[in-house]
C-alpha cells in the first residue's frame, strides 16, 4: 500500500489540484481532479462546496511549503541582501527544472482575473507576504526606499517567474539575481 493509498479522500482532492491546476491552469474539470484523486464528484462536493473553494484550499495548503522555498537555510544569520538574493537564486533553480511553469500563485492571478475568487485572495495573501518580506528586509538593509525596492523586486520576480513557465526566457544564466543585485545597489541597500 502506498502513502497515497493511506492519504484522505480530502488529501488526495487537494494533491490532485495542486498538480493539476498548476500544470493544466484553472479550467481543469471536476471530472478529471476527481479521477486524479480516486475520488468520486459526490465525495468531492460533500467536502468542498465547489470548486472555487477546492482551489483555494489547495493554494492556502501549498502556502507553507511555497514560502519555505523561498527561505534562506541560514535566515537568522544571512543579510537582508542574502536573504533576498536566495529567493531569486531559488527562482533561477526552479526555472529549469522541466515541471516548472512559473508562480502558481501568479498563474491563479492572471487567469482567474476575479479579485473577489477565493482562490485570488489566497494567491493575493501570498503575493503581498513576499512583498512585505522584500519591504522589510530592504528596509533593515538601509534601502533609501524599501517600499519601492519591495515593487520593484516583486516585478522581477513575477515578469522571470512568468516569462520562465512559458518557456520564453531561461533563467540559468544568473540575469534575475543579477538583477536584483543591481536593483538593491541603486536603492542603497547594504
Amino acid at each position: 500500500m502506498t502513502t497515497t493509498d493511506k492519504a484522505s479522500p480530502r488529501d488526495r482532492l487537494l494533491d490532485a489540484a495542486a498538480q493539476l491546476f498548476y500544470r493544466d491552469g484553472v479550467s481543469i474539470g471536476v471530472e478529471a481532479l476527481c479521477k486524479s484523486a480516486g475520488v468520486s464528484k459526490r465525495s468531492m462536493y460533500q467536502l468542498f462546496d465547489s470548486k472555487d473553494e477546492m482551489l483555494a484550499a489547495s493554494l492556502e495548503r501549498r502556502r507553507p511549503w511555497y514560502e519555505a522555498q523561498l527561505t534562506a537555510p541560514d535566515a537568522e544569520g544571512a543579510t537582508p541582501r542574502e536573504r533576498i538574493l536566495f529567493v531569486f537564486e531559488r527562482l533561477e533553480q526552479a526555472s529549469v527544472t522541466p515541471e516548472y511553469h512559473g508562480c502558481p500563485y501568479l498563474a491563479v492571478l492572471v487567469e482567474l482575473k476575479d479579485v473577489e475568487h477565493p482562490a485570488s485572495v489566497v494567491a493575493h495573501q501570498v503575493k503581498d507576504r513576499l512583498e512585505g518580506f522584500f519591504r522589510a528586509w530592504a528596509e533593515e538593509g538601509g534601502a533609501a526606499d524599501p517600499a519601492v525596492l519591495a515593487r520593484q523586486l516583486m516585478l522581477i520576480f513575477d515578469g522571470a517567474s512568468a516569462r520562465a513557465g512559458a518557456r520564453i526566457e531561461h533563467l540559468d544564466d544568473g540575469l534575475v539575481t543579477g538583477t536584483a543585485g543591481a536593483l538593491m545597489d541603486a536603492a542603497g541597500m547594504r
